[in-house]
């Protein structure tokens, strides 16, 4: 499928990455909690289009090091094998506490969607994670680097939005308990953790073609 390499270690990957507590998602529950569903629906629009902006900057950057330079692929790949095993070892050294949740004022629909965009456009980790993530499920041996840089972000982000649209009306429904239960937190952390840790040596051991 266009060249790319491992692609159900991508769909795992993506799946468990996606189902975990981050900064978008802590909004989301947020929005949702606060204001009520549809809120947080149009909040996780506002998060998806947002991490377009983040994808089409890392194909256009990553295509261009895989077409043009060796070296700067080495460079940037054992960049993410460092960046992902540091996030692995920070999870499962930090100490489990549940997501707080604040409230909200309510804002128009509009209004909500716009945070929804900023919160992901201004977050740094997004833009580090997919220059981490992305290259090791790439051939940058072939001419559809582009592709398939693009194909994965939004295959990514449509499985991520789909998720957090089910995390807003969840959410909706059941208020902020269910996620400030301790055993919630010890999971994520756990599952998180081991997954960067796992993403990092992949990312180590695979080899330019």
């Amino acid at each position: 499928m266009l060249g790319i390499k491992d692609f159900y270690v991508f769909l795992a990957a993506s799946l468990l990455l996606n189902i975990t507590p981050g900064t978008d998602m802590l909004y989301i529950i947020t929005r949702s909690t606060s204001q009520g569903r549809r809120a947080g629906i149009v909040s996780a629009l506002g998060i998806g289009s947002g991490s377009l902006v983040h994808m089409t900057a890392a194909a256009l950057g990553l295509s261009a090091i895989f077409l043009y330079s060796a070296l700067a692929y080495e460079i940037l790949k054992w960049f993410g094998v460092a960046y992902l095993l540091y996030l692995g070892i920070r999870t499962l050294l930090k100490k489990e506490s549940t997501l707080q949740v604040r409230e909200l004022r309510e804002e128009s629909l509009w209004k909500v969607y716009r945070q929804g965009v900023l919160v992901n456009i201004l977050n740094p980790k997004v833009a580090l994670f997919f220059l981490a993530f992305l290259p090791q499920f790439i051939d940058p041996g072939t001419s559809h680097a582009t592709l398939q840089i693009l194909f994965l972000g939004g295959f990514f982000n449509l499985g991520g939005t789909i998720i957090n649209i089910g995390v807003a009306i969840l959410f909706g429904y059941l208020g902020v308990r269910f996620i400030q239960h301790i055993w919630v937190a010890r999971i994520q952390k756990w599952l998180t953790g081991s997954v960067f840790l796992g993403l990092g040596l992949n990312l180590a051991l695979s080899k330019r073609q």
